[in-house]
């Protein structure tokens, strides 16, 4: 914080935007508030207590939502944003606080500290150099290009990613410590993951599918007709958005198995070359930027299955081949779902509505016709409970 605090008035000048000084300042403030809600968070996933934690993300954002609203009907601007950050993550910390019945003593070990930076020092690293790359994007665009394009840019990005990184973070977290007591069963390890990347595909693909093929009256509906330039640029990083639990997975197996050194040479891999994408595409324009993106995003599996096949046995291709179905049956629900939607003559909201209706039912019939295995897992998990008389 103190470092953003000192080169705030720089990276000011930086963009020409004065106002940025003190709108730094203050939203660095979320670094301190974040840090508050770790110890609780750890607590409570190691006891395989996410409901707490959903319960306190979910009134944070929607409390904090409503007063940034309020905030913004009133002319706060951007500030009515800032205050959203905060307020958020002060009410989720208070409720996590509550629930993990937790608090710190004045005690300091150097065993806990060495034995925890053996495994925790490498993925600070990889994890401070990912931000600063995810990041570098908006930088380099905000720089170069203007206002509105990286408005563009960010708006579609944060659309394309919001439900993929969530849905693939949340599942990281509920599977890490179950899958953490078979790290010495690679078979039944492997079986595992393959089913989880089997159901994750199965949700994000459709999802990711539907809102590439459903973006122009879903961006009319929310944004208007001046926002139709992100509409592109959101259908190809859905393509990203798409591919993003196979590489979380992977990462997955690798903490697992307590490989945090993997973890980071990956990870300098894939960001190095993300880097090298991106400012060979800068001087052809943001469309090749996230071009350049979609690119990394296939070339990063490289590594990525390189060494879950060494350590578990599963590697690039019976990746792909778990990943395919979903895959080929949401890309019928999407190409069903553009080809219907302009088709038809009639409102945008009717048009978001049928589009998202038959793309779903496409999607389930293609899913059911080509036999996806989430679909048999799913069967199969719903006869398990009816047997045994938690569900009708």
């Amino acid at each position: 914080y103190i470092t953003l605090y000192i080169i705030a008035p720089f990276l000011s000048d930086f963009y020409s935007q004065p106002e940025l000084t003190n709108l730094l300042r203050v939203m660095g403030l979320v670094v301190f508030l974040y840090a508050f809600k770790l110890v609780p968070i750890a607590i409570l996933t190691r006891g395989m207590n996410f409901r707490t934690q959903m319960i306190a993300n979910s009134v944070g954002v929607i409390m904090s939502g409503l007063i940034a609203i309020l905030l913004a009907w009133q002319g706060a601007g951007v500030w009515s944003l800032v205050t959203q950050s905060i307020l958020s993550s002060v009410i989720s910390a208070l409720i996590l606080w509550h629930r993990a019945k937790w608090l710190p003593r004045l005690i300091f070990s150097l065993d806990s500290l060495r034995r925890l930076l053996a495994f925790g020092l490498n993925l600070l690293v990889i994890g401070t150099i990912r931000i600063l790359v995810d990041n570098s994007y908006i930088m380099v665009i905000g720089r170069f290009f203007t206002a509105e394009v990286t408005g563009f840019y960010f708006f579609a990005k944060k659309m394309s990613h919001l439900i993929s990184q969530q849905l693939s973070g949340a599942v990281q977290k509920a599977t890490f410590p179950a899958m953490a007591t078979l790290q010495s069963d690679d078979e039944l390890l492997r079986h595992k993951y393959r089913q989880i990347i089997q159901l994750m595909m199965f949700i994000i693909a459709p999802i990711m599918a539907l809102l590439a093929a459903l973006a122009e009256p879903l961006f009319t509906i929310l944004l208007g007709d001046n926002w139709m330039e992100a509409v592109v640029y959101m259908q190809l990083l859905c393509i990203v958005a798409t591919l993003y639990p196979l590489h979380a997975i992977n990462v997955n197996v690798l903490n697992v198995k307590g490989r945090s050194d993997l973890v980071l040479k990956i990870g300098l891999f894939k960001n190095v070359m993300s880097l090298v994408l991106l400012f060979i595409a800068l001087p052809h324009g943001v469309f090749w930027i996230v071009i350049s993106q979609v690119l990394n995003s296939f070339i990063s599996l490289i590594p990525n299955t390189y060494f879950t096949v060494r350590i578990i046995n599963y590697g690039a291709l019976q990746q792909i081949i778990d990943a395919t179905k979903p895959i080929l049956a949401a890309s019928v629900a999407g190409v069903g779902a553009y080809i219907l939607i302009n088709t038809l003559e009639c409102s945008q909201l009717t048009l978001l509505i049928i589009g998202f209706s038959v793309g779903v039912a496409l999607y389930l019939l293609t899913s059911l016709v080509i036999g996806a295995e989430a679909i048999k897992l799913l069967i199969a998990k719903r006869r398990s409970l009816t047997r045994r008389g938690l569900i009708g």
